[in-house]
């Protein structure tokens, strides 16, 4: 499969409501998800070109140096980043958060859930504004994980 009919194939794949598409073809392997969980598969794409490059292969799922993890909202609502409009709110970028330490509230139906770290960490960047409407499983903040200290 040449180069060109590739980039078609993944941007049809992309414009397209197909979630998963894995094609195998003697030495040609593709695998393209749109699933926030992919399988583990070492090679995405490998290609041979008769005259220039021999294969075109990259690698997913590898662990980076240093992990970062989402802390992701556990249900539909609008999220608080303070207790009340007056107070600091829960975390500011930088912040050191411990597994259990409150980071925001989701009100959901007029109820309060806070919503707690799962891990220590750093917390890097906020994803979400104050008041916001979020969704199930959206990022709301992204957080240094600190292996050192669960």
């Amino acid at each position: 499969m040449e180069f060109k009919e590739i980039q078609t194939l993944m941007q049809n794949f992309e414009d397209s409501d197909i979630r998963e598409l894995e094609i195998n073809q003697d030495s040609f392997q593709l695998y393209l998800s749109k699933n926030k969980q992919t399988h583990k598969h070492e090679d995405l794409v490998s290609t041979e070109r008769t005259e220039q490059t021999t294969s075109v292969k990259k690698k997913i799922n590898e662990q980076p140096a240093l992990l970062s993890q989402n802390i992701t909202a556990p249900l539909v609502g609008t999220v608080y980043l303070q207790p009340n409009p007056d107070a600091d709110p829960y975390v500011k970028s930088g912040d050191h958060v411990k597994k259990g330490d409150v980071v925001c509230v989701i009100e959901a139906m007029k109820m309060m859930t806070e919503i707690k770290s799962p891990f220590n960490g750093i917390i890097t960047s906020i994803c979400v504004s104050n008041e916001e409407l979020v969704e199930v499983e959206q990022p709301l903040f992204s957080v240094q994980e600190d292996k050192d200290n669960d």
